[in-house]
């Protein structure tokens, strides 16, 4: 069974755009699936209080952002959005180009964990 992810990228158009991806499992076990070893530079955790928000920005660096609390809407230059809740992956790729905004759309705060893929590009 794939683990779903939301995949953030930049475009040939130079913009972010969103799609939905997955990454493959493989059964381990009676009970549990797993996916293969992902290779990953370090891991960071951050807190966001409720109301906040950041505005235009690309990512730093490839990487996996694990929502633990809190729920936000993502959203690219032109217009299209991005519901991301707890225990949703965000695959953040858009490096480069237009970027992205987000903000916080209910009284949590968003408690997340970056799993950098890479060293910070900027």
């Amino acid at each position: 069974m794939p683990i779903p992810i939301i995949r953030l990228y930049t475009g040939e158009d130079g913009e972010s755009h969103f799609e939905s991806t997955s990454i493959e499992t493989i059964p381990h076990g009676d009970v549990v699936v797993m996916s293969e070893l992902q290779a990953c530079h370090e891991v960071q955790f951050a807190e966001t209080g409720s109301g906040g928000g950041y505005d235009w920005h690309t990512a730093p660096r490839r990487q996996f952002v694990i929502t633990l609390s809190g729920t936000l809407e993502f959203e690219n230059r032109a217009g299209e959005t991005q519901m991301i809740h707890p225990g949703d992956i965000l695959l953040a790729e858009d490096t480069t180009g237009g970027g992205h905004k987000w903000r916080l759309v209910d009284d949590q705060p968003w408690r997340r964990c970056y799993v950098h893929l890479e060293a910070e590009t900027s």
